[in-house]
């Protein structure tokens, strides 16, 4: 009876005794760094992936080449997700991802908007000169922004970028261009897809064809500064049924692009 007695009153000073603390690294949060275009997408994801784990995600959003160069620097993310496929391999190739976790989880599409209720526009010199009268068109920064390189690759392919390349408003990141438009600082702006679905005060004046432009990739991976022990559960996870509902009720297409 004695020694019954004391297994059971151990038993219960051990369930009376304080959880181990949780590391450093598990109690903040997943820290991912994401391309402007991919927010409402992301902040879904990460709602749905905190649901099912527990595990909490945060979020710095800005141009895919503002992040790169913070992640090679050693930024504290634990993801990267990029825009495009060029930006993913600078930071590959500077080791600042794991180049082996590297995913390719979505596409888009690229158009011009314009104020609400602007009519339909034939992409052509002349029209496009009408519809920017003295205005720019606003779109993101050719030269480091993946929506600006896809931008100025299709306005070429269409014969349209030597007559409107004077008028351009370069911006930091899509989300900023798609802004000018919004605020009435500009008549048009070249946006993804699924940046004009989230504002509602602009209107699709013309989609630019697929052909046009290389393919719109984005892409994830692992840093190679990544301290949470989750951050491979939520790449995964960008991968699964979930993840590709919310992207796809946000305009994003999820069929691998080659």
């Amino acid at each position: 009876m004695f020694h019954r007695l004391f297994f059971v009153l151990c038993a219960l000073a051990v369930a009376a005794l304080p959880a181990a603390p949780l590391s450093a690294a598990e109690e903040r949060p997943l820290t991912v760094f994401a391309a402007a275009s991919t927010r409402e997408a992301m902040e879904g994801i990460a709602d749905a992936f905190e649901e099912e784990t527990g595990t909490k995600v945060v979020f710095s959003f800005a141009g895919t080449g503002t992040l790169a160069r913070q992640v090679e620097a050693g930024a504290p993310a634990d993801l990267f997700v990029s825009a495009d496929a060029a930006w993913m391999d600078y930071v590959r190739d500077h080791d600042a991802v794991s180049a082996d976790s590297i995913i390719e989880f979505a596409s888009n599409a690229l158009v011009l908007v314009g104020p609400e209720e602007s009519p339909a526009l034939e992409l052509t010199p002349e029209n496009l000169h009408a519809a920017l009268r003295d205005g720019r068109l606003a779109m993101a920064d050719p030269e480091t922004v993946p929506a600006g390189r896809y931008g100025k690759a299709a306005l070429e392919t269409l014969g349209l970028w030597s007559s409107v390349s004077a008028q351009l408003a370069p911006m930091e990141n899509v989300r900023i261009a798609l802004a000018s438009v919004a605020r009435g600082d500009a008549p048009l702006a070249l946006v993804y897809r699924t940046d004009a679905l989230v504002e509602p005060v602009v209107a699709v004046v013309a989609d630019l064809p697929p052909e046009s432009h290389p393919p719109i990739r984005y892409l994830a991976a692992l840093t190679s500064a990544r301290t949470h022990p989750s951050a491979p559960d939520f790449l995964a996870f960008l991968e699964g049924p979930r993840a590709r509902e919310i992207l796809h009720s946000l305009g994003f297409l999820t069929d691998k692009v080659n």
